[in-house]
């Protein structure tokens, strides 16, 4: 028999009938009806979020009426301590045995979900150690897992976070290939990251952060309608990042051979693991011939004896044939655009560590 207290209405649409019909939604429904009380909190809450969600962490809300209360939908982090000797740390991360690619490619995968759209995402929190982005294909669990037992134990003895740890990692790993490029510069931190644990992360809320994709380590899930040429595109606009520091980015990062599973597309250098303009340099090297080699990828051949050199995505392919990003491509590639590049990508990469710093 019908519940009598509900009334009827006859112009009700599916998503009406469903509050009444549906063994779930007549569920709640009765208990809003019964209780005003209850209805009106749950209302209010529910608005709040509603026009509230793209602000970001609670950090970024101003005024007199913030609420003191902190809700998971604001991916709320703690607090971290800044009062500590960096470069301690940096020695004991310097001495773990942690290649320099392990230490870029998790501070890079910590940092990349950011999303300017809804400020979401980033390094601060570290939950690229927890559900569900440890186990993330884009993140490489198994690599993930070694590199964060090494970083965790230094955390620990260091007394700071593993937010904080994880990008001095990759900090430290930067400077050891500048370095062996014949250069000598410090990459900029920002120290205060906080841990952010299960119960403050909605996990099933983070699944959509999950990278599908990454240009900047040639990496794609597998195949889409779009092209991974603007997939990247999209990543980098999220990321708040121009087309310059982009092409800076994706050069440094293929020399420094962080592709996603270690795969040799794009690395145009013998000088693995140094921060060098070698990808620019044999990009424009109109001694080299591209060669398409079938799903997406081509080979970089001698123009004079057709030996393959190199093979490449169609992601490497675009710094050469796009008018614009061939333009940032060729100053790059310059005798004396060495030190440049250096300064520039170490800016570009300090702007994507610290863009959900937004407690300073």
């Amino acid at each position: 028999m019908e519940d009598p207290s509900i009334r009827y209405n006859p112009m009700m649409t599916d998503a009406d009938m469903a509050m009444r019909v549906d063994p779930i939604y007549r569920e709640i429904s009765l208990r809003f009806m019964n209780d005003q009380a209850y209805f009106s909190e749950v209302f209010a809450r529910a608005w709040f979020k509603l026009t509230h969600r793209d602000m970001g962490p609670k950090a970024r809300y101003v005024g007199p009426d913030v609420p003191a209360e902190d809700l998971i939908w604001q991916d709320p982090v703690p607090a971290g301590r800044r009062d500590y000797d960096v470069d301690a740390v940096k020695a004991k991360i310097a001495a773990s045995g942690l290649s320099l690619t392990d230490m870029i490619n998790t501070a890079w995968d910590s940092a990349r979900t950011y999303r300017g759209s809804d400020m979401r995402g980033g390094a601060n929190g570290a939950r690229i150690r927890l559900a569900p982005q440890k186990d993330w294909v884009g993140n490489e669990p198994e690599r993930l897992a070694r590199v964060l037992s090494v970083l965790e134990k230094i955390a620990a003895e260091s007394g700071i976070s593993i937010a904080d740890t994880i990008v001095l990692a990759g900090n430290v790993g930067l400077e050891q290939a500048i370095k062996a490029a014949g250069f000598d510069v410090k990459v900029p931190f920002l120290p205060g990251r906080g841990d952010a644990t299960d119960e403050q992360t909605d996990a099933e809320s983070f699944s959509v952060l999950e990278p599908l994709h990454d240009g900047y380590r040639n990496w794609l899930k597998q195949d889409y309608v779009v092209s991974p040429e603007e997939l990247m595109l999209d990543r980098t606009q999220l990321m708040g990042l121009t087309a310059h520091e982009m092409t800076a980015l994706v050069g440094g990062m293929r020399v420094l051979g962080t592709n996603h599973g270690g795969t040799k597309h794009g690395v145009f250098t013998d000088r693995v693991g140094a921060l060098t303009t070698d990808f620019f340099v044999n990009l424009t090297d109109m001694a080299n011939s591209w060669h398409a080699a079938g799903d997406g990828l081509y080979e970089i051949r001698d123009r004079k004896t057709g030996a393959v050199k190199w093979t490449a995505t169609r992601i490497d392919l675009v710094f050469g044939s796009n008018s614009v990003l061939r333009a940032y491509a060729e100053v790059y590639a310059q005798d004396d655009a060495k030190e440049k590049f250096v300064h520039d990508f170490v800016a570009a990469w300090t702007k994507v560590m610290n863009a959900d710093r937004f407690d300073v």
